[in-house]
């Protein structure tokens, strides 16, 4: 990050994490995405060298998608009296461009999912939270 963005760069580690700050006016030249004004009135589009990199490591790109804007929980549910408890992954993004960057990558990595809402995409065969639990992991 020094290199391309050379104003300030922070690293902090701690027990399980690493904690990168950096600062600089060139952040749209480095991320295209990055602008002024919300992120889901705007549209956000990966440039190739980007579609490349999530091509490459879906799992990468889908752990920053869930630990941002995403949560894994144990999902209840009673039929006939019976109650079945299973893990399921959601993830809630009111941009519909980052919904679908989040679609693309689970479809490189064979994960199925369905649409609850417009916003809300929901990961529940115990195959798929198998390798998202691979890919994603616990938040840190």
């Amino acid at each position: 990050m020094r290199a391309v963005l050379a104003a300030r760069v922070q690293r902090v580690q701690q027990v399980g994490c690493v904690s990168v700050q950096s600062s600089g006016k060139h952040w749209p030249c480095l991320l295209p995405q990055h602008g002024p004004g919300k992120k889901h009135e705007r549209p956000i589009v990966l440039a190739d060298w980007q579609r490349e990199l999530v091509a490459a490591h879906p799992g990468d790109f889908l752990r920053g998608l869930f630990h941002s804007d995403g949560c894994r929980f144990a999902n209840r549910v009673t039929v006939r009296g019976k109650t079945y408890v299973y893990p399921r992954y959601m993830f809630v993004n009111e941009s519909a461009d980052i919904m679908r960057l989040c679609q693309w990558s689970l479809d490189l990595l064979g994960v199925a999912w369905r649409m609850n809402r417009r916003n809300s995409l929901s990961v529940a065969r115990r195959d798929a939270v198998a390798t998202l639990d691979r890919h994603v992991g616990p938040k840190s």
